[in-house]
């Protein structure tokens, strides 16, 4: 694929989740974003507020999170998280899955979750359509887990399919963001997240089906002109 790293800045969601992340990280992670052109900052919903008025009238989206990190919420409070964040400004919803109902094989309490995140977006109250991306957890899915998570995925609606939280054992892999590419063809986006340093291992990604990079070494990323 032949990119630049700062050619990849539309594709970067610049990403701080850290439990200890200050006012002042936050404000540092928009000035970034809206330097460089990120597509979205993703932060803890706490700080959806302080970064949709910090970027407003600007490129950039307010991507957050909804059943963080261990998608072991009830769909009623992921219903709530998801409308409470798009009423404070988020409009990107990065969702985690509900690991435990689909590896237990309760695969429509498992969809059922999901659908019910894509439809909070659609009663929010607002006119322009609100991303939603599905955070799969690939460290804990073998290969026909994630194949039939990316196949239940798409057909509830969402707009992305994600690796990871970047809480988990590992982060995204390549041949996970390839299975992941071909299960839900192109009508789907796929978002790979966690463990993605520099601008070498955000092209693989991309090379390997992404069209989307979450990061919290964004400005290293598309500032990396080794190449």
């Amino acid at each position: 694929m032949a990119i630049k790293p700062r050619d990849m800045a539309k594709m970067i969601d610049h990403t701080n989740l850290d439990p200890t992340a200050t006012v002042d990280d936050i404000k540092k992670l928009c000035k970034e974003a809206k330097e460089h052109e990120f597509a979205s900052v993703c932060i803890n919903p706490i700080y959806v507020p302080l970064a949709a008025k910090l970027l407003e009238e600007c490129s950039v989206k307010v991507c957050t999170v909804v059943g963080f990190p261990l998608g072991a919420s009830t769909t009623e409070v992921k219903s709530y998280e998801t409308r409470n964040a798009i009423k404070n400004g988020a409009q990107e919803i990065d969702m985690v899955m509900n690991i435990g109902a689909f590896k237990s094989g309760a695969l429509e309490i498992f969809k059922s979750d999901i659908k019910a995140v894509v439809d909070a977006t659609k009663t929010a109250g607002v006119t322009s359509d609100i991303i939603v991306k599905v955070i799969l957890e690939t460290c804990y899915l073998n290969e026909k887990e994630i194949t039939k998570a990316c196949e239940i995925a798409k057909d509830a609606g969402v707009d992305f399919v994600k690796t990871s939280t970047g809480f988990g054992s590992y982060g995204a892999k390549i041949e996970d963001v390839s299975l992941m590419r071909k299960t839900v063809g192109r009508d789907v986006g796929v978002k790979a997240s966690g463990g993605i340093h520099n601008f070498e291992e955000a092209l693989d990604m991309l090379d390997a089906g992404a069209n989307r990079i979450g990061a919290s070494s964004g400005v290293t990323i598309v500032t990396d002109e080794k190449d």
